[in-house]
């Protein structure tokens, strides 16, 4: 009895499908993006395109001019460097001439820049990300901090020379090379160790705060360590621009001859950019030889210098 209702109904629905609609013109038709795409779609694709192939090759560019520098350094350099290279004093002789006396001044002042620059960098990024007050003077801090992190490397020469040299009285040392690189690069260290600080979660600081810790220790203990990797980062970063500059230690008074091993910070030095200046000045093709080889072991030094730092940062992200 409840089936021929059933069968009714069917006969009905079919009945209606015959007189007005075919099966096939209830379906629908699939949808084809590709051709019903409106030419502003069509014109945001390409532009999209043409923005991936310009960015692709800025990055080859850019990669293709590095491998020929490096390629043209290490053919002209790479047979220069031996132990008597490594070992000698600046000559006027080619033959003769090594960076003993700039390996070791570099060394001494990339040493004493970080012991400087690195805790007066993080203590005021701190500071200024947990302890000071948000009004203008804080703010007018912040723009100046961000505007000296453009100023061109030699007016800090020129400051450091004024206030290290002649002021303080210094002299030429070693030391007064360190406090001037120091300033240079504490802007940059400064700000990559805001951004770090500033991108732990607040409900970290909160939970410290309900469990009973003070403002320093909720900084000092969970803070500061997860803001630690972000914070080395921005000190590699610093600190590779610091070695190889040249401007700020010229106007020093940092030495392009000395024939002598820095045994103090208040010694005078050089430096391997310095060294690096000296020999291509001269017009001796021997002695450009010499720089090539000079700047392969300058990059040697970096690069231990950002593997080192970049074991102990990555110790640490381990460790959150």
């Amino acid at each position: 009895m409840a089936a021929r209702p059933l069968a009714t109904a069917r006969v009905a629905h079919s009945s209606n499908r015959g007189a007005g609609e075919s099966p096939s013109s209830e379906r629908a038709e699939p949808v084809r993006l590709g051709r019903q795409r409106s030419p502003r779609e069509r014109r945001r694709r390409s532009a999209g395109v043409i923005f991936h192939a310009l960015c692709a090759g800025a990055a080859l560019l850019g990669v293709v001019a590095l491998v020929v520098l490096l390629g043209d350094v290490l053919i002209d350099g790479a047979g220069e460097i031996d132990r008597a290279f490594l070992t000698s004093f600046a000559s006027r002789f080619p033959q003769r001439a090594g960076i003993k006396a700039a390996l070791v001044g570099t060394l001494w002042v990339l040493s004493l820049t970080a012991i400087i620059s690195f805790p007066l960098a993080v203590g005021a990024a701190i500071y200024l990300e947990e302890y000071a007050p948000r009004n203008w003077i804080t703010r007018a801090i912040q723009i100046n901090i961000a505007n000296l992190a453009g100023v061109p490397s030699i007016v800090y020469g020129i400051l450091g020379l004024a206030l290290f040299v002649r002021a303080l009285g210094l002299g030429r040392s070693v030391l007064s090379g360190a406090l001037t690189l120091s300033i240079l690069i504490l802007p940059v260290i400064i700000l990559a160790s805001q951004e770090a600080i500033r991108a732990v979660p607040d409900s970290i600081r909160q939970a410290a705060y309900g469990l009973g810790a003070t403002r320093w220790q909720a900084v000092g203990l969970q803070v500061l360590p997860i803001a630690l990797p972000g914070i080395l980062t921005g000190t590699i970063l610093a600190l590779s621009r610091a070695i190889g500059e040249t401007a700020p230690l010229i106007m020093i008074g940092g030495l392009s001859f000395v024939a002598f091993v820095p045994r103090g910070p208040l010694d005078q030095f050089t430096v391997l950019p310095l060294q690096i200046f000296n020999w291509m000045s001269r017009p001796q093709e021997e002695f450009r030889v010499l720089a090539a080889g000079a700047i392969i072991v300058l990059l040697i030094v970096l690069l231990l210098m950002n593997a080192a730092a970049i074991l102990l940062r990555n110790r640490y992200q381990k460790r959150i």
